[in-house]
Formats: C-alpha cells, sequence, structure tokens
C-alpha cells in the first residue's frame, strides 16, 4: 500500500450503514479507502450501525476511527438508526462521505449534513436486492432522495454505467458526476491451471443473496457434469441465501462437487490463490453497479463469465468477460460454461485500477470540496 498524503489535513466522516466485520463491496471499499486516507494523515472517522449489538459501540482500526450506532429492525436492512443524526451535528467534520443509498442511513446522513452546514459528498454503490418488491420500488426510492442528492457537492459512480444510470434517472447535469472506480489489488499469485486430475474448477464470487445468480450456475451444474463429470464448483460468500443454495444443490444431485465457504476480508492471499486456481470466474448478477471480484479475476488473467447486464456488460463490452443472458436456461448456460473451458477467453493486459488509485481521487474530491464548497445552506 503506497502512500497517497496530502499536506492538508481533512477531518472527514464516513457514513455507511455496514462495515467489517460485515463483508460486501460497499464494505470492501469503504475500507480500503478509509485506509488509506488515514495513512496519508488524515482524521477519519467511519459512522455505520450495529445490528443487534453485535460490535463494539467505538473502536479504532487501521487508524481509522469507528462508530457504531444502534439500529432497527435487528435483522431487516433497512438501518433505521436516528442516533446517526446527533452524531454528525455535535461533531466537527470538514465533509460529510456517504458510501451508499439504498437504506435509511444516507437521508439521515444527508439531512444531518445539511442542518449542521456541512458540505457532502455520495458514492452510490447502487446494487440488486433479493426481494422483487424492493427492486420495484427503486425508481420511488431515487425519487424521493433526489432533493438530497442534489445538493450534494458531489456524485461518485463506481463504473461509468453506475454514473449514466443515476445522471438519467435525477436528471441531473453530467458534471455533477464524477466516475471513481473501485480497486483491484491482491497478492501475486501465478495464474495456474488445474491439475487434470482435479478437474475443472468454477468459482463464483458475492454475497450470498438471490439476485447475485449463485443459484444459475449450481442450476447449469447438471449438463456441465454430463460433458466434465470432473467439474467443481466453489462459491465464495456468505448471506442469508445459504441455505436454499445448498438444498437446490441437494435437490439436484451435485451436493458432493459444490463446495459454499466465505473468506475473511482480510485473507486476500486466499482469495487470489481461489480465484487463481479457478477454471472460469462467473458472477451471473442481476445488477452490478462494477464487480469487485470479476475485477481481481481479470487482474490475475482469468476467464470470466458474467450476466450481460448493468455493469457488467460493459466489463463484457470491453472484451474482458463473456457474457450470458439472464433469460438463459440452465443448459444454456451450462453450454456458455463448457465453451469457457474448451476456448477460454484470457483477459488481455489492461491497467486495473488500485486501491491507491481510488483513494487518490477520493482525496482530489475531498480537496476540492474543502477548498470551494457550494452546499446550499
Amino acid at each position: 500500500m503506497t502512500s497517497v498524503i496530502d499536506a492538508t489535513r481533512l477531518r472527514v466522516l464516513v457514513v455507511t450503514a455496514r462495515y467489517l466485520p460485515l463483508v460486501g463491496g460497499t464494505e470492501i471499499h469503504t475500507y480500503e479507502t478509509a485506509r488509506r486516507i488515514a495513512q496519508a494523515g488524515h482524521d477519519v472517522t467511519i459512522l455505520t450501525t450495529n445490528p443487534a449489538s453485535a460490535f463494539p459501540a467505538e473502536e479504532w482500526s487501521d487508524g481509522v476511527h469507528i462508530i457504531r450506532v444502534a439500529c432497527w429492525p435487528a435483522q431487516a436492512d433497512y438501518y433505521l438508526a436516528p442516533r446517526l443524526m446527533r452524531v454528525i451535528t455535535e461533531g466537527e467534520w470538514d465533509l460529510v462521505h456517504c458510501q451508499g443509498v439504498h437504506t435509511l442511513v444516507s437521508p439521515l446522513a444527508m439531512l444531518a449534513a445539511v442542518r449542521a452546514k456541512m458540505p457532502y459528498i455520495v458514492t452510490f454503490h447502487s446494487g440488486g436486492h433479493s426481494s422483487h418488491v424492493r427492486t420495484r420500488l427503486r425508481g420511488v426510492q431515487h425519487e424521493v432522495l433526489r432533493p438530497l442528492l442534489a445538493r450534494a457537492e458531489c456524485l461518485i459512480g463506481v463504473s461509468r454505467f453506475e454514473a449514466e444510470f443515476f445522471h438519467r434517472r435525477l436528471r441531473l447535469s453530467p458534471e455533477r458526476f464524477v466516475v471513481i472506480p473501485n480497486g483491484a489489488h491482491l497478492p501475486e499469485v501465478p495464474a495456474v491451471a488445474p491439475r487434470p486430475a482435479s478437474g475443472p474448477l468454477i468459482v463464483s464470487v458475492g454475497r450470498l443473496e438471490r439476485y447475485k445468480g449463485h443459484q444459475r450456475v449450481i442450476a447449469a451444474l447438471p449438463h456441465v457434469l454430463a460433458q466434465r463429470p470432473d467439474t467443481r464448483l466453489r462459491i465464495v460468500g456468505s448471506g442469508p441465501f445459504e441455505a436454499e443454495l445448498r438444498q437446490l444443490a441437494s435437490k439436484l444431485g451435485v451436493d458432493d462437487r459444490v463446495e459454499i465457504g466465505a473468506l475473511p476480508v482480510s485473507d486476500r492471499a486466499g482469495m487470489a490463490t481461489i480465484l487463481a486456481e479457478a477454471s472460469l470466474v462467473t458472477l451471473l448478477s442481476e445488477y452490478e453497479s462494477q464487480g469487485i471480484a470479476v475485477m481481481e479475476a481479470i487482474q490475475l488473467k482469468r476467464p470470466v463469465l458474467v450476466a450481460d447486464v448493468s455493469a457488467l456488460h460493459e466489463i463484457a463490452e470491453c472484451g474482458l468477460a463473456a457474457r450470458v443472458s439472464l433469460r438463459s436456461t440452465p443448459r444454456q448456460v451450462a453450454e456458455a460454461i463448457l465453451e469457457q473451458f474448451a476456448r477460454p477467453l484470457i483477459p488481455p493486459d489492461v491497467t486495473i485500477p488500485s486501491w491507491d488509485d481510488c483513494a487518490r481521487q477520493l482525496l482530489n474530491v475531498y480537496r476540492s470540496v474543502v477548498r470551494s464548497p457550494a452546499c446550499v445552506s
């Protein structure tokens, strides 16, 4: 991790619904950037929720001050946390950075920043949801948030797709938006082909939610095994959909070929090893604002198969991954997998942004905001 130091010491409050040890794309992004910005000499505080009071209310980690407040309900992902507003309005921050917009945390944080006359910026971190009702209500949610988002100093998308999506949906000037991609950084591990005795290995990475599409790979596996009976599937992640995934594997008679389990977010060497040994990395998600695991697989030059949607379409269009329609049948998904076994699409040499790059670009935004805030009073 290289220094991204800047001479001006900033006091930054990063507000996010979830943080480590809970794991997801937003959590990883926040962790990787916050600790780098703190290492560069800035004061960084993360304000997050504490579902079921499972974690310390306050602690320091990697030079970052972490404050957790109670939220309700404990077993759902609304994250209603009224104390967020008090922490923000009673603190002294140069700016507030809202990481994510799809819970009740972001509107509370933006309202508090407006009340305290603090400049704030927002990174969308948009994603899918396993509830079809919640997915259908996203447009209404964005419309409700529009007045607060319009007051932000800067709106950040982690991909060109995401920035353009919200530019159109919010009907705001494209000049309000900046693209700062997630980073991809894994220890250098030689990309090795699996030994013939072990057979092809499919790796599907992501939180265990229905919309992430792990079940699509499991459903295709019997058709894959009919042609390549030595194939294995490793699903890397944790989440509420695990029991259903295991039941599906058992129902289809492939549970002996499927391994499901998470890795600690700090075990980057372990993730690098799994990806490097993969014959194919899959992400058949209904929606991704970028896809950190895909970028890491591309960094390691592993063949990747993605759903032809959202930011994953953008990656495939660049020739970095093969793609398959979400409307594909399990047999058609299997055919796409077998095609990659036979004629893998090895990603070309491309420069993948690092987390240092991501932190540096965020600091540039922070400095610009602090120098000339245009927050509406």
